[in-house]
């Protein structure tokens, strides 16, 4: 782990297994994370992340950092809870960072996950290393977000490659209109 304090971070945790929970909270504060609050499913979480909104006292807390998320829940999954955060018109914060944990890493799950916006992907089993690289690669690299009319999420290119040459990309139809945000700016 960096040197970085994660004593005034705040993360939700959403798993449904007991056990799993558990030990995802105890990794985390062995991190360094100040506050963890766990919730069983998605439908918990989004209950959480609206009271921390309406009524942050009542919470708490007074914002989530980040939400680590199992993929697999009922009844609402981690697929359902990143798009309602993504996508809701009640998501209170669309760039709430989100690392989704699962132990479907085949590469269309991989791929279907960051087409719906999340920030990164934890395998299971996990280590508290393999954690610990991916909630710094999600504090760390901030990258802008995309908004197009069938994605909005952290830019899903990794690299910035230097290009010394005219755009050739050219969009023809104004619903195809891509729009470049960089949270907090």
């Amino acid at each position: 782990m960096s040197d970085i304090s994660l004593e005034r971070l705040t993360v939700l945790l959403v798993e449904d297994s007991p056990f799993i929970r558990s030990l995802l909270s105890n990794c985390l504060k062995i991190l360094g994370v100040g506050t963890v609050i766990a919730v069983e499913d998605g439908a918990g979480a989004i209950d959480f992340i609206q009271l921390v909104h309406q009524d942050p006292m009542k919470a708490g807390v007074m914002e989530v950092d980040i939400v680590i998320t199992n993929w697999e829940m009922s009844p609402v999954n981690g697929k359902m809870l990143l798009r309602w955060i993504r996508r809701h018109k009640d998501s209170p914060d669309r760039f709430l960072p989100v690392l989704m944990i699962t132990a479907y890493t085949e590469q269309e799950r991989v791929l279907e996950a960051r087409d719906l916006g999340v920030h990164e992907v934890l395998a299971k089993p996990f280590t508290i290393k393999s954690l610990s690289d991916k909630l710094m690669s999600v504090i760390m690299n901030n990258r802008q977000f995309v908004h197009t009319k069938n994605y909005f999420g952290p830019d899903r290119r990794r690299q910035e490659l230097f290009w010394d040459s005219e755009e050739r990309r050219e969009l023809t139809d104004e619903s195809e209109a891509v729009e470049i945000i960089v949270h907090g700016e």
